[in-house]
């Protein structure tokens, strides 16, 4: 019986166990790394780096599983309640064979990035912050406290990387953030804004919950919801341009920014 027959066979055996049965194997990493591109990158970016909607899975340290035997769990069947589909129902690839799920943990476990000895920032000097003189929360909630207008940020800092986060604050118009209510869509629109003049000649700006051919749900500034229709409206804008103004270092400096991600880092590993 050759390499793969055994591999095959010893899943059950291993699935009990800690390591996958490719653990190490850069042969294996590297044929992981082509299904990762096919069926995770969508969600979790190129790298494993973390993308919109997927955590950064360089981090030797993940808030869902802790040995391979459980990764393997969570790509055969997903996370409950979560964007994280069971293979083969995401409608990226056409599902995994479970070689190519080990060939995949190889490949995660092969871009795994050691924990800093010392870690960034004040986590509690940023919670002050966000809920302080940042004025984070008047936008964003976290375990519900906090403002909706912008995007919701319990979970932000396990899915997306310290770069990434302090970039989204320097230069919030670079990517936009998924849509508030469309997280577990297949392809859930951007946190767009968008300016509407109605029929009585009244001006509303905000973001984008919900949209079709037809009609536009808008949250306003104030948090005041709009369901409107479109073919009433004087004028309909939508724009790429956050409604998150950019927070220079001049009114933020990288010491409390990096705080800041402290606190998200922190709320986000639990």
């Amino acid at each position: 019986m050759g390499f793969v027959g055994l591999v095959l066979l010893g899943i059950a055996a291993h699935a009990a166990d800690d390591r996958s049965p490719l653990a190490g194997d850069a042969k294996a990493a590297k044929a992981g790394e082509y299904q990762f591109r096919i069926n995770c990158a969508l969600c979790h970016g190129l790298g494993a780096h973390g993308g919109g909607r997927g955590p950064d899975l360089t981090r030797a340290v993940k808030k869902h599983t802790h040995s391979d035997a459980e990764m393997f769990q969570v790509i055969s069947n997903g996370i409950p309640g979560t964007a994280m589909p069971a293979n083969g129902t995401n409608g990226q690839g056409v599902g995994m064979t479970d070689k190519e799920i080990w060939q995949i943990i190889a490949y995660i476990r092969s871009q795994e990035v050691k924990a800093p000895a010392k870690a960034v920032g004040n986590a509690s000097h940023g919670k002050d912050l966000f809920y302080g003189d940042a004025n984070c929360s008047l936008c964003h909630m976290i375990e519900g406290k906090g403002g909706r207008v912008g995007p919701e940020l319990t979970g932000v800092g396990g899915s997306r990387t310290r770069e990434a986060i302090i970039d989204s604050v320097r230069n919030p118009s670079r990517r936009l953030a998924w849509g508030l209510t469309e997280a577990t869509k297949e392809f859930p629109q951007e946190y767009e804004s968008v300016t509407v003049v109605t029929a009585e000649g009244k001006e509303i700006k905000g973001v984008t919950l919900n949209e079709d051919s037809f009609s536009v749900q808008i949250m306003d500034t104030s948090e005041q919801i709009h369901l409107l229709e479109k073919d009433k409206l004087r004028s309909f804008q939508k724009s790429r341009q956050s409604a998150m103004p950019v927070y220079g270092a001049d009114l933020l400096s990288d010491k409390d920014l990096e705080d800041i991600v402290a606190y998200l880092t922190s709320v986000g590993a639990k």
